[in-house]
């Protein structure tokens, strides 16, 4: 869509900016693992401890509720201390959690580790999203999807490395030192981050976008907020389900140790997969972002979504099959990253910058509500004996959202386009 609109005269983007997204890029690769590996470490617990999988998974979605939860108030802290410090403390947080995560030698301890790992990855993720939206508002999609994919894919550097030091020296030592890596590299790469000024940025002529800066409660008035929060829960679960429990269908269907042979390199399955789906989940986020900067958001969401739930059916009916399961998990995070780059670049565009660190904050608790439903995965695959109860169900939840998207949200955002002034030609206003 495009739009028309009284503003001030376009200035030309400050080139400081892509360095800017550099760094967010480095300090969200380096916080990942926290979520993105922690399947590789459920097994070893529990072959430890002899603790059940669905209370060593509570650990996991302590992390996420804190780390979402916690949104809107490190959207405080970016406003009042700046990007910089707040992904410094971060750091501290992300890194100090894992070596805690070295020690525990109870549930308890794992529990707390997720609290302090939940609120540093939380400043990492929510300053660095919140920056990439303030300096690109004319590519937004594109700059908080490439910011975004050093989260989703972050990991894939890591994944053969954290599995062999595990393998050759448990998931201690593994905890320890990556831990500590990683909290010195939030460290190091914060110190160039800031937040652009007055004039460094310039607004995009393909995306319509806001000109008035709602504050949080303003935005908490509009209808259009919470039809995207439940957009958001309905698609992120299922993503959120198949990153904890991945590693857990994969040896309920048999395939976790299915030798992938492709003459240069072999592998299992189970890891094959993991780093396939992290480089597929990280480029699904700047290629529906830029996506989307060209056809609009509403679009791409029915696009991403449908390709979601019908991977996810697919996934539940031919998971059996090795590489099947390789395959269509790959689709599944494909089609499942890109909700971190379109929820945050929407609501940038129709509540404006000033205040969006707030307004995502709250919208990506939406990502805390999906984490309480992760642990009610395992208890419906125990109660029906089969994953795909549990897969046919968030694939619908998937399917609900995409329709959600061009039947409401969509003329939902042009009747609140309209209420603040802007003027759509009439291809647009009837798109």
């Amino acid at each position: 869509m495009s739009a028309q609109m009284s503003a001030a005269p376009a200035v030309a983007p400050s080139a400081n900016r892509w360095m800017q997204l550099v760094v967010g890029v480095i300090c969200m690769v380096a916080a990942a693992n926290i979520q993105y590996s922690w399947t590789l470490f459920v097994p070893e617990i529990q072959a430890v401890h002899g603790w059940t999988r669905a209370s060593i998974q509570v650990a996991f979605t302590i992390f996420v509720v804190v780390q979402t939860w916690a949104s809107p108030v490190v959207g405080y802290f970016i406003d009042r201390y700046g990007p910089r410090n707040v992904v410094m403390f971060g750091g501290l947080m992300t890194g100090g959690s894992w070596v805690l995560d070295s020690y525990a030698g109870s549930l308890t301890g794992f529990y707390v580790a997720s609290i302090i790992g939940g609120i540093g990855v939380g400043c990492v993720y929510s300053t660095c999203i919140n920056n990439a939206l303030k300096w690109f508002p004319d590519r937004r999609g594109l700059a908080v999807g490439i910011t975004a994919a050093g989260y989703g894919s972050g990991t894939a550097l890591t994944i053969i490395p954290i599995a062999s030091v595990i393998a050759a020296s448990g998931y201690q030592t593994a905890f320890f030192w990556f831990g500590l890596l990683q909290g010195a590299v939030i460290l190091i790469a914060a110190i160039g981050l800031k937040g652009p000024r007055k004039g460094e940025v310039s607004f995009s002529s393909t995306v319509i976008q806001s000109r008035r800066d709602y504050t949080l409660g303003e935005a908490l008035q509009t209808k259009v907020f919470w039809v995207m929060l439940v957009m958001f829960t309905c698609t992120v679960t299922g993503g959120l389900m198949a990153v904890a429990q991945l590693g857990v269908i994969a040896e309920d269907l048999g395939v976790k140790e299915f030798e992938v042979n492709l003459y240069f390199f072999a592998m299992a399955a189970l890891p094959f997969a993991l780093m396939l789906d992290r480089i597929l989940n990280g480029i699904s986020r700047p290629l529906f972002g830029w996506v989307s900067d060209h056809i609009g958001r509403e679009k791409t969401m029915f696009i991403a979504f449908s390709l979601e739930g019908l991977g996810i059916v697919a996934l539940g009916y031919f998971g059996s099959n090795p590489w099947a399961f390789i395959i269509l998990s790959g689709v599944v995070f494909l089609a499942w990253g890109e909700v971190y780059s379109l929820f945050s670049a929407t609501a940038a565009d129709t509540f404006g910058s000033a205040h969006i660190g707030k307004i995502y904050g709250v919208l990506y608790c939406a990502k805390g509500i999906a984490a309480l439903l992760v642990p009610m995965g395992n208890i419906l695959m125990e109660a029906t004996g089969t994953w795909n109860s549990v897969l046919y169900t968030v694939a619908c939840m998937d399917i609900l959202a995409a329709v959600l998207a061009i039947t409401v949200l969509r003329p939902m955002l042009v009747r609140h386009h309209e209420s603040n002034g802007v003027v759509y030609n009439s291809k647009a206003a009837h798109a």
